[in-house]
C-alpha cells in the first residue's frame, strides 16, 4: 500500500513538473511571437533570447551555463586547456600600437620561429593591427591547427622588421606546471587544473622525482579551480589502494554513482603534503577530501572553495551545449563539501564562518573529525600571505608587466633563473619608472581615511573637524617613491617573476615564486615537527 502511494505521488509530481514546463513553454512563445508582431523596432531576437536563457540559468546555479557553437573554442579550452594558435601571450597596451609578444611559450610555433618577448607584431596577414583590441588580434593570430599566419613583425632586438610565416598547431598548455626537487628527499609538484591526461602528467611527475631521491611530495593545489571529476579520481589512485572509493554523486532522485580507483598504487606510504587555499574548489576538493579521509596525507593552507556540484556536458540544436549541474559529489567519509550558501562569500571568494550547529561531523579512516558545510578544512591551518593595496595596484595597472618589457628591451640577458636577482640599484629604476606611470599608490589607511572623509562631509562634520582631519591627512600623505620603498621586499619577487619568465619560461616563473613562498616554508616547517 506505501509503495503504490508513493509511486502515485511520484506519477503525480512528474505530471505537475510536465505541465508547469509545457505552460511556461507556450507563454514564452507567445509573448515572442506577439512582439515579433507589435513591437515598435525591429526584435533583436538572438539578443533578447539569449539573454532570457543566461537570466534563467542563472537562477539555478553559477555553473550550468549556454555555450552557442560560436564559444566551442572556449569550451574546448576550459575541458582541455587546448587552442589552435602560435602558443604566445600578447599585450596591446594602445589600440593605435601594435601588438607586442609577452611571453612565448617554450617549443611553440612562436618559440620555434623566434618570436621573443618585445617583439612587436604590426601586421596579421597582410593586415594591421593598428585599430585592433588586443582580442580582436588574438582571434586573428589563431585559427585551425595546420593552417598558415604570416607576421610582420619588428623585432626587439635591432629594431628590424622582417616577415615570419607560422604555421598553426593544436597548443595544450599543461596543467603540472611545475615538477621539481625542493631539497635532496622533498619533492614538489604545481597543479594548476583539471583537465584531460593531467593525472598521467602527474603520474610520470611522480615517478620522475621517486627516481631523484623523492621521499616526501608537496603536491600544490593553491588556486586550482578543478575540472574533470576522472582526472580527481585518477589522480587519488596514485596514492591509496585499488577499489579505494574516491567520491560518491548523487542525482535526481537520489540516483547514486559511486567511483574508486582502478589501477595499482605508486606509493600508498610516502609522506604527502597537500597545499590549498581558497581557490582550490572543486576536483581540488575532491583529491585533498579524498586524501584527508584515508589519512594519506596532510592538507595544508586555507580552507578551500566549497564547490560540491557536479556539471555535465550536454548537446543542444544548432551545435549549442549546456554545461548543466547534475548531482552533488560526497568524499569518502560522507562529507559534501558544497558551501551552504554559494551565492554570498568573502571577498577572495572564500567561505565565510560556518557554525559548528549548521555542519555535520564526520570521522576519517583513523577516527579523526571532519566537517562538512563549506570545502575542506586544512589539518594544518597556515595563513597566506597579504599583500598591500599599493602591490594589488602596480599588479592591476600593468605596472609590472609593463615594466618587464621594458627590462627585456634593455637586457639582452639574464643569468639561469637560481642565479638571478633583482638589485638594489635595479629597484631604483623600477622606483624611477613607476613614478611616471599612473595607479592609486594611496596605503590602505589612506583609503579609509577618504573615504571617512567624504562620508563627514556628507553627515555635515567635516567642516567642524577641519583642523584634525588635516592634521591626520598630512601624517598619512606619502610620496609614490617612499611607498615603494616600504614595500619593496613585496614587490620584488613580482618584479622577478616577471622577468624571468621572459627570458627562461613559465618554469621559471613558479622557480621565483617558490623562492619567496612563505606558506610552502611554514608547511615544511610543520611537517618536519610531526615526525
Amino acid at each position: 500500500m506505501i509503495a503504490a502511494l508513493a509511486a502515485a505521488s511520484l506519477t503525480s509530481f512528474g505530471q505537475s513538473q510536465s505541465f508547469k514546463l509545457g505552460k511556461w513553454t507556450e507563454i514564452q512563445n507567445a509573448v515572442l511571437q506577439e512582439l515579433n508582431r507589435s513591437y515598435v523596432d525591429t526584435l533583436p531576437v538572438d539578443r533578447i533570447e539569449r539573454a532570457a536563457i543566461d537570466a534563467m540559468l542563472d537562477a539555478l546555479d553559477p555553473y550550468t551555463v549556454y555555450i552557442p557553437d560560436e564559444e566551442r573554442e572556449d569550451l574546448q579550452m576550459m575541458l582541455n586547456k587546448s587552442y589552435g594558435g602560435i602558443g604566445a601571450i600578447i599585450y596591446k597596451p594602445e589600440k593605435d600600437g601594435n601588438v607586442i609578444i609577452n611571453e612565448p611559450y617554450k617549443d611553440s610555433p612562436a618559440y620555434r620561429n623566434g618570436l621573443v618577448c618585445g617583439d612587436e607584431i604590426m601586421e596579421i596577414d597582410g593586415v594591421s593591427v593598428i585599430g585592433l583590441t588586443a582580442s580582436e588580434s588574438s582571434d586573428r593570430m589563431k585559427g585551425k591547427p595546420g593552417t598558415q599566419v604570416v607576421f610582420k613583425v619588428k623585432k626587439v632586438r635591432g629594431g628590424e622588421i622582417v616577415e615570419v610565416p607560422i604555421t598553426r598547431e593544436r597548443i595544450h598548455l599543461p596543467d603540472v606546471e611545475y615538477a621539481g626537487m625542493l631539497d635532496e628527499t622533498t619533492g614538489y609538484i604545481y597543479q594548476s587544473g583539471f583537465t584531460e591526461k593531467v593525472s598521467a602528467e602527474v603520474r610520470e611527475a611522480v615517478l620522475r622525482l621517486k627516481g631523484q631521491g623523492m621521499k616526501r611530495l608537496v603536491f600544490d593545489l593553491r588556486g586550482n579551480g578543478g575540472g574533470l571529476l576522472t582526472e580527481a579520481v585518477n589522480i587519488v589512485s596514485l596514492f591509496v589502494p585499488k577499489g579505494s572509493v574516491v567520491v560518491t554523486s548523487k542525482g535526481n532522485n537520489d540516483k547514486e554513482m559511486v567511483l574508486k580507483t582502478t589501477s595499482e598504487p605508486i606509493d600508498t606510504e610516502m609522506p604527502l603534503i597537500v597545499l590549498v587555499d581558497s581557490g582550490s574548489a572543486s576536483a581540488s576538493e575532491i583529491v585533498s577530501g579524498a586524501l584527508q579521509d584515508y589519512d594519506r596525507a596532510t592538507i595544508m593552507g586555507k580552507r578551500t572553495y566549497g564547490k560540491g556540484l557536479v556539471q555535465s556536458i550536454r548537446p543542444l540544436p544548432y551545435n549549442g551545449q549546456m554545461k548543466v549541474t547534475t548531482a552533488k559529489y560526497y568524499t569518502p567519509s560522507g562529507r559534501c563539501v558544497q558551501a551552504i550558501d554559494y551565492s554570498h562569500r568573502n571577498e577572495d571568494g572564500s567561505v565565510g564562518h560556518i557554525p559548528d550547529s549548521l555542519t555535520t561531523e564526520f570521522k576519517t579512516a583513523h577516527g579523526r573529525s571532519v566537517r562538512d558545510g563549506g570545502g575542506i578544512t586544512p589539518d594544518v591551518v597556515i595563513p597566506a600571505h597579504e599583500y598591500s593595496k599599493l602591490t594589488f595596484s602596480l599588479v592591476y595597472a600593468g605596472i609590472i608587466e609593463q615594466y618587464a618589457l621594458k627590462y627585456v628591451r634593455e637586457h639582452e640577458s639574464i643569468p639561469a633563473v637560481e642565479y638571478f636577482h633583482f638589485s638594489d640599484s635595479d629597484y631604483a629604476d623600477f622606483v624611477e619608472y613607476a613614478k611616471t606611470r599612473e595607479f592609486d599608490y594611496r596605503s590602505e589607511a589612506r583609503t579609509y581615511f577618504d573615504q571617512m572623509r567624504k562620508q563627514l562631509d556628507k553627515d555635515g562634520l567635516a567642516e567642524s573637524m577641519k583642523p584634525e582631519l588635516d592634521a591626520l591627512q598630512k601624517a598619512l600623505e606619502m610620496d609614490k617613491a617612499t611607498f615603494l620603498g616600504l614595500k619593496k621586499s613585496e614587490i620584488i619577487p613580482l618584479i622577478e617573476e616577471e622577468i624571468a619568465v621572459r627570458y627562461w619560461y613559465q618554469e621559471a616563473g613558479i622557480q621565483v615564486r617558490l623562492r619567496y613562498d612563505e606558506q610552502l616554508k611554514a608547511a615544511l616547517k610543520a611537517d618536519m615537527i610531526s615526525y
